[in-house]
């Protein structure tokens, strides 16, 4: 079984422009991004709706696509899968709206924790716009949000992704969803 330490590895050499270690990099991690993927996307089978696969599998190629982009270790890759998985799940959301089918509801579990929750369109659309704000008024707290919430990182791999405490990644990780939680209950 391969170690994390050989992740990185490939990850590193594929940044520096080895394009031929994908292919051994693809089995290392699409377990982990399709189990993330899952967390996000609770089991729906109605016609048209995003799959975990499909999640995975469009998170995988959009970040292999990525010209100049320089992967640390296993835990930024992944960190980096949230991004993606993020702006996917955000483009989705507004093609349904688009759709004129947002009656519709686009299940999401919050990575990490055991509560699913499904999310209308519109719904989403404003977690994307509170997470906006919240980026511009305090990054790193953006970045735990992101990363636990979209990526499935525990605190400690945020931590190590972020070069911080594992008490900092927590107390961000308090004051953002508490700040999240007030801006998504704001009354208009």
């Amino acid at each position: 079984m391969f170690e994390n330490a050989d992740i990185t590895e490939i990850l590193q050499e594929v940044s520096a422009g080895n394009r031929t270690r994908i292919n051994q990099l693809i089995p290392l991690v699409y377990g982990q991004l399709h189990n993330i993927a899952e967390k996000q996307l609770y089991n729906e089978n109605k016609m048209n709706t995003i799959n975990p696969t499909a999640l995975a599998h469009e998170a995988y190629l959009k970040l292999m696509n990525q010209q100049n982009l320089q992967w640390n270790d296993r835990c930024h890759f992944f960190a980096i899968a949230a991004q993606s998985m993020r702006r996917i799940i955000i483009d989705y959301a507004r093609f349904k709206k688009s759709q004129k089918r947002s009656a519709e509801k686009i299940p999401l579990t919050l990575a990490g924790e055991d509560l699913i929750q499904e999310f209308p369109p519109d719904e989403m659309l404003a977690l994307d716009e509170a997470l906006d704000r919240l980026k511009r008024l305090n990054e790193r707290q953006f970045m735990v949000i992101e990363y636990w919430f979209f990526g499935g990182l525990t605190h400690r791999e945020i931590a190590e992704v972020l070069n911080i405490s594992l008490p900092s990644v927590r107390r961000d990780w308090r004051l953002a969803r508490a700040w999240l939680s007030r801006e998504l209950n704001k009354t208009d």
